[in-house]
């Protein structure tokens, strides 16, 4: 038998899905795979019926639905203040996960380098090695996860083809500010980079931080390469539609890339998902209100158990620290955390590049009474997994 691609001899499966596998063999409260336990809004889901009886269940145009293009346009110049073009501006993905691939193919060539901050969302660096690229790792730096700008540009001088942005950050849950933004734009000018972002979470931050597109800066927009999704702003992560939006130079290249990836994404859930796309502002303010009560709930529960643990200026991840109960591995604690204690987390290490031991990862996207019963059952940690 020929020998298999080099490129995947390291990989191992997600450990962000295995956790959800061991959740669900131990019947654990599964805070560990990033998805919603209530329902998407009520709009969507009568259209997706209607959608069912209609005619819309053969291919779409590869790059995106029209009207799913023009309602996502009018979207992202709402809130940015941006007008883009839904004709030459925007390709519609299978979620942001392949929306990363395809940009990152679209301006990679074997032998080019990417900057990944770390921590950082698994498919990242393997993305990068997919795309036969090499990444540079830059720490953001616990507790508060700046990063030091001196390390960041000793990363350019290496000259790499891109930088991946993930904002607000997951696991980390960090919001970059608008100084450090302009930090990163101004050293993609400089040593003429791309900037590929990870936007998913952009409307789920807390007060009173605020997300920026970095393509909103002064002299960065044709360099910036959006990746995003409607997973986490409509609560559909399994309905795999995510977007790029660039520069019409970037999309015709990545219309080229997704077309032979995947064809095209879902016909009847674009045509579903544009009545989402036309809320108004009301809604993001409530997705917002939820989310801050989610949060502060969460934290409550786990500051009167006594664990510690950062806070989240966005996204919906709380990282908690471990250290105390002496284990060595972090993915043995969290395999015995979801058998003893019965709650699925996933292991800070899958997210570092560093030797990075000490943290735990949970999310806090789920229904109240989810997360009180996992607050229950975490009342017993110090008992149940003490060494």
């Amino acid at each position: 038998m020929p020998s298999l691609s080099k490129r995947t001899a390291g990989f191992t499966d997600s450990v962000i899905r295995r956790m959800t596998r061991i959740s669900n063999k131990f019947g654990a409260v599964n805070l560990s795979q990033g998805f919603p336990d209530f329902d998407p809004p009520s709009e969507i889901l009568r259209r997706l019926e209607q959608v069912a009886h209609e005619d819309f269940h053969q291919y779409s145009i590869t790059w995106g639905a029209q009207n799913f293009r023009e309602a996502l346009a009018r979207k992202y110049e709402h809130f940015s203040g941006q007008k883009i073009d839904p004709n030459g501006e925007i390709v519609v993905t299978c979620g942001s996960t392949e929306a990363m691939m395809a940009a990152m193919m679209s301006v990679t060539d074997p032998g080019d380098k990417v900057i990944v901050f770390s921590p950082f969302y698994e498919n990242y660096g393997a993305d990068t090695i997919l795309s036969g690229a090499e990444p540079i790792y830059v720490p953001l730096i616990p507790p508060d996860f700046r990063f030091d700008a001196d390390v960041l540009e000793a990363a350019f001088r290496q000259h790499p083809k891109a930088l991946i942005l993930c904002n607000p950050s997951n696991p980390c849950g960090k919001v970059f500010t608008y100084d450090e933004l302009k930090t990163i734009a101004d050293l993609a000018v400089k040593y003429d980079t791309f900037i590929i972002t990870d936007e998913v979470y952009e409307h789920i931050v807390y007060e009173p931080h605020k997300h920026t597109y970095i393509s909103t800066l002064p002299g960065i927009r044709d360099r910036v390469i959006q990746c995003s999704s409607l997973s986490k702003t409509y609560s559909i992560t399994g309905w795999r539609l995510g977007y790029i939006i660039a520069s019409p130079e970037v999309i015709d290249t990545a219309k080229k890339v997704h077309d032979f990836l995947t064809v095209g994404a879902a016909a009847p859930l674009q045509e579903a998902a544009v009545t989402g796309l036309g809320f108004g502002d009301e809604y993001y303010k409530g997705l917002r209100a939820e989310y801050t009560e989610k949060r502060d709930l969460f934290l409550d529960g786990l500051d009167r158990i006594g664990i510690p643990h950062t806070v989240p200026e966005g996204a919906y991840y709380i990282l908690l620290d471990i250290s105390e109960y002496g284990y060595e591995d972090d993915l043995d604690f969290c395999e015995k955390l979801a058998e003893r204690v019965g709650v699925g987390a996933v292991p800070g290490s899958s997210f570092f590049k560093e030797p990075e031991n000490r943290y735990i990862r949970l999310h806090f996207a789920k229904k109240n009474e989810t997360l009180n019963e996992a607050l229950n059952r975490l009342e017993n940690i110090k008992k149940l997994m003490s060494k």
